[in-house]
């Protein structure tokens, strides 16, 4: 048995009807364009993860810290 069902020769063939329908030389580069855009996306969200700045989580990670910083605000502007 293979996937849901599918036996390996099913899916051979339809591995070879596609070859056929398309040619090697334009799946190919298909699956380069496909490649190219896993690889532009992982970079993308590796920088945007790099550029994230870490003091605004550390602050939302720490509610009683985030009260006392604003009360202390208040007290600052009373004053």
């Amino acid at each position: 048995m293979g996937f849901g069902g599918i036996s390996i020769w099913q899916l051979l063939i339809v591995l070879a009807i596609i070859v056929l329908l398309f040619g090697t030389k334009k799946l190919r580069g298909i699956g380069g364009d496909l490649g190219n855009a896993v690889k532009g996306f992982k970079k993308a969200v590796s920088e945007d993860e790099q550029n994230k700045p870490a003091e605004p989580i550390e602050q939302a990670n720490n509610p009683i810290q985030n009260k006392e910083s604003v009360d202390k605000n208040k007290e600052d502007h009373k004053a």
